[in-house]
């Protein structure tokens, strides 16, 4: 099976939480003893059943304020895929962790009130899935419950926001009338949506199309581990260990290592520890080459034909992460993926304002939650792809020097 990794957004009070618990409450992923604390927490708080928002807000404040606070994750399972759920805050002042969240994640579920329709948020969220390149929008019109379950108000929305997703050129926009409350249209069908033609919220999560065609990807692997075990039953034995970010390869494919750009040939692949003729996107691999050639930690193995870029200079867009300010000539680490490197902020450009995606002129110091397009220099080469092209290797963070602290989500342009 494969694994569908989404995220929730909305304004506060939107029912975010509630959605995430009402899929697993109604697909079953609750096991007793968790039903059992959340029938006693829900009669803490109220009379009136249970409270399924406590299944994700699971910090006290959270709980006290009825609001999120932090990116709370939940795994749940049915026959036909596997989910990773991020729940966002939709607090302003906790945009970093909304991009967080959403960094690594394939689709967007974004929900609005139906009494409230598209506000200030709503385009915040989706000029972020925007931003993080979205493949998937989802607007669940949540409360429905509460405007009687009308067509009208459903069809205004949906309009509203058909705007919204035109003018960010969002692509693959679905929409669901729900009520998260009472789980109308969620993981069953509603008899109360009787002008509603579409599939739940739940089936389209279970067959929504994910993953690009494989053979279509540039193929890309990082080296994560030399396996070179110097037994007398191995004694020759030089595997390089890693996942396959993107991309197909195969036994006697001839590959480049990069950034020392030398060429060579796949001479035998294993994976889970047997000998296979290819492997591909998400999978383990130990992969062996024909020549001997130095190859370490955080080079990259790729096709000799579609090569990625090799450079230290880079532009990028960076969500700001820290409550210490970023300036020009700042010097951080900046990891991506198994590479970490030494990096400097050459240059802060332009900052985006998160509202209209206008650039604005930088006349002080970078704050938290603020997004800015920089220039980086890094200390050695790194190997990459633009975010556009791939958000596997197109992202990265920075790592402030002292407190080892992440303090920015970086883009490469």
């Amino acid at each position: 099976m494969d694994i569908l990794r989404f995220i929730t957004a909305g304004s506060v009070d939107d029912g975010k939480s509630t959605l995430i618990g009402r899929l697993l409450y109604d697909s079953k992923n609750i096991l007793i003893d968790q039903l059992e604390a959340l029938e006693k927490q829900s009669k803490n708080k109220n009379e009136n059943g249970v409270d399924l928002a406590i299944l994700t807000d699971g910090l006290r404040a959270e709980r006290e304020q009825g609001i999120t606070i932090d990116v709370a994750y939940r795994y749940f399972s049915t026959p036909k895929r596997k989910f990773i759920i991020a729940d966002a805050p939709g607090h302003i002042q906790y945009t970093r962790n909304m991009i967080t969240g959403a960094s690594n994640s394939q689709l967007i579920v974004i929900l609005i009130d139906a009494r409230q329709g598209v506000i200030e948020q709503t385009r915040r969220h989706s000029i972020i899935a925007s931003l993080l390149k979205m493949k998937n929008v989802v607007v669940a019109i949540n409360k429905m419950d509460l405007v009687d379950y009308s067509e009208e108000i459903y069809n205004d929305i949906k309009a509203q926001y058909d705007l919204v997703a035109k003018k960010l050129k969002l692509e693959n926009v679905n929409y669901f009338p729900i009520s998260a409350f009472n789980g109308d249209n969620i993981v069953s069908k509603s008899e109360k949506t009787g002008w509603y033609q579409g599939s739940t919220l739940l089936d389209f999560l279970e067959n929504v199309e994910i993953n690009q065609n494989q053979e279509q990807e540039n193929p890309r692997f990082q080296v994560q581990y030399v396996i070179r075990p110097q037994t007398d039953e191995l004694h020759d034995y030089r595997g390089y260990a890693g996942e396959v970010i993107s991309g197909i390869y195969r036994k006697g494919d001839d590959i480049t290592v990069l950034p020392q750009n030398i060429q060579t040939k796949i001479s035998r692949i294993e994976n889970g520890g047997k000998e296979v003729d290819f492997v591909f996107t998400n999978q383990p691999a130990v992969i062996h080459v024909e020549d001997d050639i130095d190859i370490s930690r955080g080079d990259f193995l790729v096709k000799t034909d579609l090569q990625p870029k090799v450079e230290n200079e880079m532009e990028a867009v960076v969500c700001w992460l820290d409550k210490k300010e970023l300036n020009e000539g700042n010097k951080y680490f900046i990891q991506h993926k198994s590479k970490t490197v030494k990096a400097i902020v050459k240059e802060i450009e332009y900052k985006i304002d998160v509202n209209t995606l206008e650039q604005m002129p930088v006349t002080d110091s970078i704050r938290l939650n603020e997004v800015v397009k920089v220039r980086l220099k890094t200390a050695s080469p790194l190997v990459f792809d633009s975010f556009e092209e791939s958000r596997s290797t197109g992202n990265a963070i920075l790592i402030d020097e002292t407190s080892n602290s992440t303090v920015g989500a970086v883009m490469i342009l």
